[in-house]
């Protein structure tokens, strides 16, 4: 029997997709980075083009090249690339690139002309996050494209930016960086650059700001049945998403304790009674966050469990208390239930300080994922 293991429901995937493309005239690229969000990379990505997607994005070069080899043919860009990258293989493996800097132009031409190929590439500007994309080489990076687009040398399939705050729906900068997005493609245009594909909208504009569509919306952690931000655009539920994992662990031992009795490293939690313990066969090894507070826990038996004392690199404890049932052996949802009100994705971010982004893509690879519908 499996110690722990995350319950990846592709139906749910399919429904969350169906209902982002509901709201959009756009296609839909399905971010599938990071081993998709830790719901699984290939399964996750051949459920989501069955689902309406036509695109799918990776960070990682590596990660493209594994859909590749998993034999995914959907058109896919990857867009986190360091010019050390290996970019004939990408260019082999008809994978889009994105391109940030004239240095990333150049080493992707180098690879075209030593391949014969004329490389596919999304040219990604700064619009103000100030993260990546071209800001004040723009007009040079533009410019040197456009060129080598005229000459065959280069096919630019789309010019891209990304929102900084697209999940604070009513921030005055979304459309500051949507004027200056429109601004940078116009100066493209005017040195010969014909763009098929523009896009700028992550999860959060897809869902609130129908204007910066365009011709992709860029599906992120929406796909997988989380908010973009539980304060400023509500949770799963008023989104009408549906979580896509679950998350459940083995109770290794349960056992009765003292009141008085210190828990775990450090001894940071006490025992305020005579009460009944659980430890969960799973730790930071495996994703749980090492500073995770009493507010997350597990549910056993259709009963919330709190963490008492610190999370283990292998185990963590709960209070289970002296009414329950549970024995050895019983599975503990970390995450969702089987019918109860277990705990959520964003129930461990409160209880971490972080974002629900987060608490899933960190499970580990300890941890195996079973697909369910």
């Amino acid at each position: 029997m499996a110690r722990a293991e995350a319950i990846i429901d592709l139906g749910a995937l399919e429904y969350n997709i169906k209902r982002l493309l509901s709201n959009t005239k756009a296609d839909a690229l399905a971010v599938v980075k990071a081993d998709a969000y830790g719901h699984g990379l290939v399964p996750v990505a051949e459920r989501a083009l069955k689902a309406g997607a036509k695109w799918l994005g990776t960070a990682l070069l590596e990660e493209a090249v594994a859909l590749r080899d998993a034999g995914i043919t959907a058109p896919t860009i990857a867009w986190l690339t360091p010019v050390s990258d290996d970019f004939e293989s990408a260019l082999k493996k008809k994978i889009d690139l994105a391109i940030p800097s004239l240095d990333h132009l150049d080493a992707v031409i180098k690879a075209g002309k030593s391949l014969g190929i004329s490389p596919r590439v999304h040219l990604e500007v700064d619009t103000g996050m100030s993260r990546g994309g071209a800001l004040k080489e723009w007009s040079a990076l533009i410019s040197r494209a456009g060129e080598l687009s005229k000459s065959g040398g280069l096919e630019v399939v789309g010019i891209w930016s990304h929102f900084a705050r697209a999940d604070e729906p009513n921030h005055s900068f979304n459309e500051e960086q949507l004027h200056n997005f429109r601004a940078r493609v116009s100066e493209a245009r005017e040195v010969g650059i014909s763009p098929k594909i523009l896009h700028l909208s992550n999860s959060a504009a897809a869902l609130t700001n129908e204007s910066s569509h365009f011709d992709l919306v860029r599906l992120g952690i929406a796909m997988y049945g989380l908010s973009p931000d539980v304060k400023s655009m509500g949770g799963s539920e008023s989104l009408n998403l549906k979580p896509v994992m679950k998350l459940r662990a083995r109770l290794h031992i349960v056992k009765d304790v003292p009141a008085g009795s210190q828990v775990g490293y450090g001894g940071t939690a006490t025992t305020k009674t005579d009460t009944k313990l659980a430890v969960v066969a799973m730790g930071y090894a495996d994703g749980v966050p090492r500073n995770a507070n009493s507010s997350a826990g597990v549910l056993v038996g259709n009963k919330k469990a709190p963490i008492i004392g610190r999370v283990s690199m292998d185990q963590f404890v709960v209070e289970i208390g002296n009414d329950s049932i549970a024995h050895a052996g019983d599975w503990a949802y970390l995450i969702g239930s089987e019918g109860g009100d277990g705990y959520t994705a964003d129930a461990w971010a409160e209880a971490c300080g972080t974002i629900n982004y987060e608490i899933v893509t960190r499970i580990g690879p300890r941890v195996p994922r079973v697909f369910t519908n």
